[in-house]
């Protein structure tokens, strides 16, 4: 599953019944909050999103089905994840009993416990990311949906395998998104690694950045 089938819980909510109905009240809802919850999540505003998932959640939850909850509750978790966010999926966790395989897999990748991944049960474009022997970094480059490949770099750095170019690859996805949320979060890495480094020059540039994105004003000279 991509990330914009487990964000928007693809098909599986906005096909309606057989015949082509119209899609139910629930799931016009769900659609429509979960996709509002991931453009406020990756934009930072927090307050807003938090909202817009527990509507998305209330209306998946009057179906009493654990499969459309878990996926709800993976959506935020990789979302996160993109920001370096590295908690437990809580949410998920509580629901993994009654969750199908491909999603017990997905939770299991985005943790970064890559030893109990099935590939074949991840959407096409992480097999690269988990197969035995490859470079996780360089894989980051061939996954097309932006979303999702920086959900793969938030993993691929949580499991110490991130090169120099996958954290500009990531930054760079999140800076042409318009995504601050994340575009912080790597700045934030690339900022630490230039410290780390001894160079000064780099990390006074990575604060400007950084500050044009808060909104700080420069100091008069």
């Amino acid at each position: 599953m991509s990330l914009r089938r487990l964000a928007l819980l693809g098909t599986l909510l906005l096909v309606g019944c057989a015949g082509g109905a119209p899609p139910l009240d629930w799931q016009l809802e769900a659609h429509t909050a979960l996709d509002a919850f991931a453009q406020h999540e990756l934009e930072g505003r927090r307050r807003l999103a938090e909202r817009d998932f527990e509507r998305a959640r209330s209306a998946l939850a009057r179906t009493g089905r654990a499969d459309l909850l878990a996926r709800a509750e993976l959506t935020r978790c990789a979302l996160r994840v993109a920001s370096l966010e590295f908690g437990p999926c809580v949410g998920f966790e509580a629901l993994r009993e009654d969750a199908p395989a491909a999603e017990r897999a997905y939770a299991d990748f985005l943790a970064g416990r890559w030893g109990e991944v099935e590939p074949a049960l991840l959407p096409a474009q992480y097999r690269a990311i988990v197969a035995r022997g490859s470079a996780p970094a360089a894989a980051l480059a061939g996954i097309a949906d932006p979303r999702s490949r920086l959900i793969a770099a938030g993993v691929v750095l949580r499991v110490g395998r991130m090169s120099p170019g996958g954290i500009v690859l990531a930054t760079e996805t999140a800076s042409a998104q318009g995504w601050r949320r994340p575009l912080l979060a790597w700045l934030g890495v690339q900022r630490a690694r230039a410290q780390a480094a001894g160079d000064a020059v780099r990390v006074a540039q990575l604060r400007r950045r950084i500050d044009l994105i808060l909104g700080v004003a420069a100091k008069p000279r």
